[in-house]
């Protein structure tokens, strides 16, 4: 069954909430990892949602920051090693933009020794991927799209699932106007909400390129899409934050709300 597989839910400086990351896994569990959180803390997530890291082929990572980057290297430790060890079967796509893909080469040739890099365009690729360029991920074919983020570049995707609904992942910042027609009628949107509006002036969230949820449910109301799922929040620790933030949601949107918790799975 296709489903999302939630291994984080936070935004940048979570400390008890792993930082906003997600498995897509589709009818044949093939899995998609998109971004992957901000350290070694990756590894613990994968295990505790019982993915098997030989079973990871294909990555999206949707830009440079630490806390969607940072867990990468660690994942490329530990398939480099199963790969010598002859325990890890096929190759390794990584998909990003062109700056995302000089950080993570950066990183390669920082912190790893010669025999770790052995793979490198061999069974290991980072594939550069443009604006609205169509990649192919096992039975999936995704549309790139770039965000158009006020800061560092940020793509997102769209794809059409196995059971002919359309999914969205927007990234990390707000919809921008100009992709409203683009997303329009999605079956799911895959979006950020630092808080909630009612805590705007506390948090300031516009102020780091950031939205609530009251917000988001506005568009996403306006723009007929009928299951919305919110995360890359505030920790809001023992306040309910589930409840309080799919309250909000639903005072301006009709369709279903998820606000997962890390772990959570979705099914689409």
């Amino acid at each position: 069954m296709e489903k999302i597989i939630v291994l984080g839910t936070g935004e940048a400086t979570a400390i008890e909430n792993f930082n906003t990351c997600f498995i897509l896994q589709d009818n044949d569990e093939n899995y998609l990892l998109v971004d992957t959180g901000g350290g070694n803390g990756i590894l613990k997530q994968l295990k505790r949602a019982n993915i098997d890291i030989t079973k990871i082929h294909n990555i999206f990572i949707s830009h440079k920051h630490t806390d969607h980057l940072f867990g990468l290297i660690w994942i490329y430790r530990f398939i480099d090693l199963f790969m010598r060890k002859g325990i890890y079967e096929g190759d390794l796509h990584i998909w990003c933009n062109d700056e995302v893909a000089d950080v993570i080469k950066n990183q390669l040739n920082i912190f790893l020794r010669g025999m770790q890099k052995q793979f490198i365009d061999k069974r290991i690729f980072i594939n550069v991927v443009q604006d609205r360029d169509k990649i192919k991920v096992f039975n999936y074919e995704l549309e790139c799209f770039d965000i158009l983020s006020k800061n560092d570049k940020q793509y997102g995707f769209k794809t059409i699932l196995n059971n002919g609904k359309t999914l969205v992942f927007h990234g990390d910042e707000p919809l921008n106007e100009a992709l409203y027609d683009f997303v329009r009628n999605s079956d799911y949107l895959l979006h950020e909400s630092y808080c909630l509006e009612t805590e705007a002036n506390i948090y300031e969230p516009r102020k780091r390129n950031h939205d609530t949820v009251k917000s988001v449910s506005l568009k996403a109301q306006n723009l007929g899409i009928k299951n919305l799922v919110i995360w890359h929040t505030l920790e809001n620790l023992g306040k309910d934050r589930k409840n309080r933030y799919m309250k909000e949601a639903k005072e301006s949107f009709s369709g279903n709300v998820f606000v997962p918790n890390d772990l959570e799975m979705i099914d689409l």
